[in-house]
């Protein structure tokens, strides 16, 4: 079983990615955009809290994220895995997903960070936003903030799970395949505990 957290800054091909490691690998795709897509289109409890906060321009709590996340793991009960796109960024994230998956018997087995220079995200993400139609696609200093954004909320969740010895950056620059070998050998090489490996 593979529960993969794919970390990456916006626009480091991590959703090619994902895409990629999903096929290759029969898991369940979880996107904390997708999830609140979701749950707020259907007006669920939960989607109208969401829903309620992103109104007045707050912050969804953490609570809110993690009981979406919830209910997509027990409708998804998938043998082979998952991988988490966009969760957890905060420490308090981290120690809410490893309590629920311990709940359920399993644990993260794999952090994989896509490791791009911030110049070159700059420029992928200014290129980018000649067609994606978002304006903070287009601007740099907004490009930048976001950056930094990820930046400093990423390190210590890294770190977290470092601690493990399940965290790895794998070279995002070079073509998708490229790339893609690099995590395909990131996630089949074996994962050692202490002095015994799995």
């Amino acid at each position: 079983m593979i529960n993969l957290i794919l970390f990456g800054p916006p626009g480091s091909g991590k959703g090619t990615q994902a895409k990629t490691i999903v096929e290759k690998f029969d898991l369940t795709h979880i996107s904390t955009g997708d999830l609140f897509r979701y749950e707020i289109g259907n007006k669920t409890p939960l989607g109208i809290k969401a829903k309620k906060y992103m109104d007045d321009g707050l912050l969804v709590p953490d609570e809110v994220t993690i009981g979406m996340l919830e209910n997509k793991l027990d409708n998804s009960n998938n043998p082979n895995g998952y991988i988490l796109d966009g969760f957890p960024r905060t420490i308090a994230q981290a120690s809410a997903l490893d309590a629920m998956l311990k709940e359920r018997g399993t644990k993260v087995t794999h952090l994989i960070a896509l490791d791009v220079d911030d110049n070159e995200i700059v420029k992928r993400i200014m290129e980018r936003g000649k067609t994606s139609g978002r304006a903070d696609d287009r601007n740099e200093e907004i490009v930048r903030q976001r950056i930094e954004q990820y930046n400093e909320l990423t390190s210590p969740v890294y770190g977290h799970y470092d601690k493990f010895g399940i965290s790895k950056k794998v070279d995002g620059i070079g073509e998708i395949d490229e790339i893609f070998n690099r995590i395909y050998d990131a996630l089949t090489v074996p994962v050692c505990d202490s002095q015994e490996c799995n």
